[in-house]
């Protein structure tokens, strides 16, 4: 089975974040066990697995798996996989993809490729015991993101973001106890409009390069507080990547580019 590697939010190879790509011929899934062992081999953030649609929803079936557990939505494995649909020539423009998330639109272009993904409204909370000592920083505010169950956690400016040094464990034990996928840690940009970073250790993921799914909540919260839509956002990882957001109602619009960087044959 033909697998590759995709850096997706990335205007340059080895930068934002690497993605694996199967596309399986139609029929039934594999097993999830020998779907999750890819994963685990892959050792990516996510790696995703496309078959044409087995009904009439959306033109392709999308499922995405971390090192260790399923997910039920996934930004940059969705941009890595439809960025590998337009490179063997079966899709053009826009494209449907039927997910746990329900209905995914993908539109390809020669500028980036834009995601429509459901937004995730953060809702604000008070601070989770522990929070503060596992990120070693006083947030501003602390937000829960919607379906997706992140902590939105908003601190003064740039330069913290970029020096948030994270317990992991401490992270793992707070998401594990209050049932969350990870946490965002946030701030105004100075190049972009805002900057971000995003650690899931729970899910196998202690720090992800660029999070797509995490800017469902990012979009519009710093929409309200900026006073305008379309924005630029910047997960300060050590790899790096832009995230151009639009939200749009109960949607949000994703766009980037994505370059593979490796092309390969799954021999098991």
């Amino acid at each position: 089975m033909r697998i590759r590697v995709v850096d997706a939010f990335a205007e340059r190879a080895f930068a934002g974040n690497p993605a694996g790509v199967c596309v399986l011929a139609a029929g039934d899934w594999p097993d999830e066990g020998w779907m999750q062992a890819v994963a685990a081999e892959m050792k990516h953030a996510e790696t995703a697995f496309v078959r044409p649609s087995a009904g009439t929803e959306a033109e392709w079936d999308l499922r995405w798996f971390t090192p260790t557990k399923e997910v039920v939505l996934c930004g940059h494995a969705t941009l890595a996989t439809a960025h590998v649909l337009a490179a063997d020539g079966k899709v053009s423009g826009k494209t449907s993809f039927a997910t746990l998330s329900g209905v995914l639109v993908a539109d390809v272009a020669d500028d980036g490729i834009t995601l429509d993904f459901p937004v995730n409204r953060p809702i604000e909370v008070p601070v989770p015991d522990g929070l503060a000592a596992a990120l070693h920083v006083e947030p501003l505010e602390v937000h829960v993101t919607g379906e997706l169950r992140d902590l939105l956690v908003v601190v003064p400016d740039e330069a913290t973001v970029r020096a948030v040094t994270p317990e992991y464990d401490g992270i793992a034990a707070i998401t594990d106890r209050e049932q969350l996928r990870g946490v965002i840690v946030t701030a105004p940009g100075t190049e972009y409009d805002f900057v971000s970073r995003f650690f899931a250790p729970g899910s196998g993921i202690p720090e992800d390069p660029v999070t797509g799914s995490a800017h469902t909540s990012l979009a519009p919260y710093w929409a309200e507080r900026l006073g305008r839509d379309a924005l630029a956002g910047y997960q300060a990882s050590a790899r790096g990547g832009v995230v151009q957001v639009v939200p749009a109602g109960d949607r949000v619009y994703l766009k980037g580019r994505a370059i593979t960087v490796l092309d390969g044959e799954l021999l098991v």
